[in-house]
């Protein structure tokens, strides 16, 4: 999936709080991809990184997928086209949420 391009609905705007978890703020714009099923029977999760503003969709490259060891599903990371982050980068963004898990970044 690594280099796809997709298509994101943005669900968790940048700045809000996650649904079960009000101490859980978004840094990042998270949303996902329809049509495209994940093992937990729901549509794909995707972060968006490389973008400043909340978001109500976005259309980007699928940069890396983060693995988590000790959960059924994956996360996707999406960014605009031609914008990278190391592995480092990824996960000081996403560490907010992934601190709970298990978990490798593939790129």
């Amino acid at each position: 999936m690594v280099g796809k391009f997709v298509k994101v609905i943005v669900d968790r705007k940048k700045g809000t709080c996650h649904p079960k978890h009000k101490d859980i703020i978004y840094p990042v714009n998270y949303g996902y991809i329809p049509g495209i099923i994940a093992p937990d029977g729901e549509e794909q999760d995707a972060y968006i990184l490389g973008v400043n503003e909340p978001l109500s969709e976005f259309e980007g490259k699928v940069i890396a997928i983060i693995h988590r060891f000790d959960d059924v599903e994956e996360k996707w990371v999406v960014a605009p086209v031609g914008v990278t982050f190391s592995k480092v980068e990824i996960m000081e963004q996403v560490h907010f949420q992934e601190q709970y898990f298990k978990i490798e970044i593939r790129m």
